[in-house]
């Protein structure tokens, strides 16, 4: 069985051991904000998102119950703020293209190659991005993340039948994707 190294961090952190929680920042904080950006399209809305998660973290310490890996977990935690703030944000008013966005974008392509070390890796991210939601964040959390499909499946809140639809359709339209760029994996 794998170790869940999050949880090991959290399990220490909640124990007394400060460090265990400075662990779980290093491990997983650039990752969240890449994930949380590509909900939200705003990199400063990103982080302070993910700023939002590790808080919920160390506020609500008991809520974490160790049945599920600590990554689904927080990325959950996650998915739930980026959710809420989109929500927030589309009754106040609609998003308009401007210099602060364009910015935006360039602070989310030089994240992006920061996370993304190698060329193919980065032709593979920009292909899955066009692609519908769904697939995106499934491809995304499976490959990038390298979460389960059940892990995957609760952080989208889908059913197993669901994620398996999902899964099938977004693999082939990233096939196709690749096929007109001609990518191989």
């Amino acid at each position: 069985m794998e170790t869940d190294f999050g949880a090991l961090c959290y399990r220490r952190f909640l124990d007394g051991d400060e460090s265990g929680f400075d662990e779980i920042l290093k491990q997983y904080h650039d990752s969240l904000i890449f994930f949380i950006n590509r909900l939200v399209k705003n990199y400063e809305t990103a982080e302070d998102l993910a700023a939002d998660t590790f808080m919920e973290l160390l506020v609500h310490k008991n809520r974490y119950r160790f049945k599920s890996s600590f990554k689904t977990y927080l990325f959950s935690i996650a998915r739930h703020k980026a959710i809420d703030h989109i929500r927030k944000e589309s009754r106040y008013h609609a998003i308009s293209v401007d210099a602060e966005n364009v910015r935006d974008l360039a602070d989310f392509h030089s994240m992006e190659q920061e996370i993304i070390a190698t060329d193919e890796k980065k032709r593979i991210q920009k292909l899955i991005s066009t692609l519908a939601e769904d697939y995106a964040t499934y491809l995304h959390l499976v490959y990038f993340e390298e979460l389960t499909p059940d892990e995957t499946a609760k952080i989208m809140k889908k059913t197993k039948k669901q994620m398996a639809n999902i899964a099938y359709r977004a693999k082939k339209a990233l096939e196709e994707a690749m096929r007109k760029e001609d990518l191989r994996i």
